[in-house]
C-alpha cells in the first residue's frame, strides 16, 4: 500500500476539500504519484468517473470534490476515490451511491445501520486507490468529535483506525472558537482515536498571523499536539469548483456587469458548479437567488440548475413565486436555460409513476417548453462529447439523470450528444433545455452564447484557470504549512 495521511476537521466546511486539493498538487509538483480518497461524502454536486475494469459501463458517480482533487493529482478520476456518496433527496433521506453505482435509498436512521456493510466497500476501494501510488491524501467528512456516531463511523476515525492512517486535524478560525474546537476535540476523543492525530493546522486566517501566537500556545497546552502551520484565507479557492451547497448561503452579488444571470437556489440544487465558467467571465454577474427573494427584474438570463428532487423543487419553485417571476422575465424578452432537472421543470408536466423521487408522483411544469418528462428507474451516468445545434460548436460534459423527456420542442434539439439529439429549444430560441452538465465549460461555445445575448465573453480558458488556481493554492500551502513534516508523517 501507498503511504497515506488524512485531514479531518473540527467541523463541516472547515476547508478540508481545498486543503487536500492543494496538498495533492504540492505533492505532484514534488514528483510524487499522489491520489485523493474520501471514504464517505454527502453532496448533490457529483461528477462522472471511471469504473476500472468495467468497459461496458458508462461511468460512475463520485463527489465533485474528489474529481477536483484528481485533477490536482494529474490523474483520471476513479469511483474508488469516493466509494460512498450520499445524495440528499429529502430532509431525512438520501440516495446511496456505492463505488459509483446506485445502491439504494436510505433514511438517516437506516443509513446508520447500513454503515457496517459499507465499510467493506470502503476498504476495497482504499486498496485499489493505493495501487501504484506513492502517497494517498484522505479527506474526512464532518468531524471526528461526533462521538455519538463513532461506533459505526466509516468517514473519520472509524476509517483511520481500520486503515492505520495518521490524521491532521483542521480548525477553521474564520467561524470563531477555534481554540475551543481543537481543544474540545482532543478532550472528548477516546484514546484510540486521539492517538491517530499527529498534529493540527489552522485554516482561513485573516490578518497578522503573529497575533495568534498565544492561541497556538494555548492549544499546545491543552492538547500537546504540534501545529503544522496557519493557512491564510486562500483567495484562489474562489476560482475552484465548490462541492457543498452551504457555500451558496454566503455568496453575495458582485458588482453590476453587462449581463446579470439569475440562478434560483433550489432546495436540492445539484451540480451548481455548471455556473462557475459564467462566474469567471468579466462581463457576467451570476446571482444565486435564495428562497423568499424574487428573481431580479434586470436579469438577462435565468438558469435553472440541476436538482436531486425535480418534483419537490418544482413545487417549492412555485411556493417562492419564481414561476410568476419567470413568466414576467420571458415577457420582457429574457432568456432561460434549464439544465438536467431544470430542463425537466421547464416542460408541461413531470411524472414519477414509480415514486422514485418521493410520494408525489406528478406535477405541473413551468410550461416554457412543449415537453413532458417521465421518471424511469434506470439512471444515465456518463461523460459525453457533444455538439451545440444552434451554434454548431463542440461541447464536452457529462450526464447524471433519471427520466425520459419527449414532446414537440425536442424536434428542435439543443445538442447532439454521442450522436443522439438532446434537449429542446422554444420556437423563439430564447428557452433552452439540456441534460448535459458542463456545457458552459466549452470556451468557444460560451463566448458565442454570450455574444447572442449581447455580451462579449469566452476570452478565458476556464480549465486553465482551474489549473492556475490549484497551483496558487499549492504555493500558499508550501509557504504557510510544514508540508515536509505532513508528508513525512504519512504511513
Amino acid at each position: 500500500m501507498a503511504k497515506a495521511i488524512m485531514l479531518q476537521g473540527t467541523g463541516s466546511d472547515v476547508g478540508k476539500t481545498v486543503l487536500v486539493a492543494g496538498l495533492c498538487r504540492a505533492a505532484k509538483k514534488r514528483g510524487l504519484n499522489v491520489r485523493p480518497f474520501k471514504p464517505q461524502n454527502m453532496s448533490n454536486n457529483a461528477a462522472v468517473a471511471d469504473v476500472p475494469g468495467d468497459n461496458n459501463h458508462g461511468g460512475g458517480e463520485i463527489g465533485r470534490a474528489q474529481w477536483l482533487q484528481a485533477i490536482a493529482c494529474g490523474v483520471a478520476p476513479s469511483v474508488h476515490m469516493n466509494p460512498v456518496l450520499l445524495k440528499p433527496q429529502t430532509d431525512v433521506g438520501a440516495q446511496v451511491i456505492v463505488q459509483g453505482k446506485v445502491f439504494g435509498e436510505a433514511r438517516a436512521r437506516d443509513y446508520q445501520a447500513l454503515k457496517a456493510r459499507l465499510m467493506d466497500a470502503v476498504l476495497d476501494s482504499w486498496g485499489k486507490v493505493g495501487e501504484g501510488a506513492d502517497l494517498v491524501i484522505v479527506e474526512g467528512a464532518g468531524s471526528p468529535a461526533e462521538i455519538n456516531l463513532r461506533s459505526r463511523d466509516i468517514a473519520n476515525m472509524g476509517f483511520a483506525t481500520r486503515a492505520n492512517v495518521p490524521v491532521v486535524l483542521v480548525g477553521d478560525i474564520d467561524r470563531g472558537g477555534v481554540i475551543a474546537s481543537v481543544a474540545g476535540t482532543h478532550l472528548i476523543l477516546p484514546q484510540e482515536d486521539r492517538r491517530m492525530i499527529v498534529g493540527y493546522l489552522i485554516n482561513k486566517f485573516r490578518g497578522d498571523v503573529s497575533l495568534f501566537d498565544d492561541g497556538l500556545k494555548a492549544i499546545e497546552g491543552f492538547t500537546g499536539w504540534r501545529c503544522f502551520g496557519v493557512v491564510p484565507w486562500l483567495k484562489a479557492a474562489a476560482r475552484l469548483p465548490s462541492e457543498d451547497s452551504v457555500v451558496l448561503e454566503r455568496l453575495a452579488s458582485g458588482e453590476a456587469r453587462a449581463l446579470k444571470v439569475a440562478v434560483p437556489m433550489l432546495g436540492r440544487i445539484a451540480n451548481f458548479d455548471d455556473l462557475d465558467p459564467l462566474k469567471a467571465e468579466p462581463q457576467v454577474e451570476v446571482v444565486f437567488v435564495p428562497p423568499g427573494k424574487p428573481l431580479p427584474e434586470d436579469a438577462g438570463l435565468v438558469v435553472i440548475p440541476g436538482s436531486k428532487s425535480t418534483i419537490g423543487d418544482l413545487l417549492k419553485f412555485r411556493e417562492n413565486g419564481w414561476d410568476r417571476d419567470l413568466l414576467a422575465h420571458r415577457k420582457r424578452g429574457g432568456h432561460v436555460v434549464g439544465i438536467c432537472g431544470g430542463y425537466q421543470m421547464l416542460g408541461r408536466t413531470v411524472r414519477d409513476p414509480d415514486g422514485i423521487e418521493g410520494s408525489i408522483t406528478e406535477a405541473e411544469g413551468l410550461g416554457l417548453l412543449d415537453i413532458e418528462t417521465v421518471m424511469e428507474p434506470e439512471k444515465t451516468v456518463r461523460n459525453v462529447s457533444a455538439r451545440s445545434v444552434p451554434f454548431d460548436l463542440p461541447l464536452e460534459g457529462y450526464e447524471i439523470h433519471l427520466g425520459r423527456t419527449t414532446g414537440p420542442d425536442t424536434m428542435r434539439p439543443s445538442a447532439v450528444i454521442n450522436g443522439v439529439e438532446d434537449g429542446a429549444i422554444s420556437a423563439d430560441g430564447k428557452v433552452i433545455g439540456t441534460y448535459m452538465h458542463g456545457l458552459f465549460g466549452a470556451d468557444v461555445f460560451r463566448g458565442k452564447f454570450l455574444e447572442s445575448l449581447g455580451v462579449k465573453g469566452g476570452g478565458i480558458d476556464y480549465r486553465a484557470e482551474v489549473e492556475r488556481a490549484l497551483d496558487e493554492v499549492a504555493a500558499e500551502l508550501e509557504m504557510h504549512l510544514d508540508c515536509d513534516a505532513i508528508f513525512g508523517l504519512a504511513r
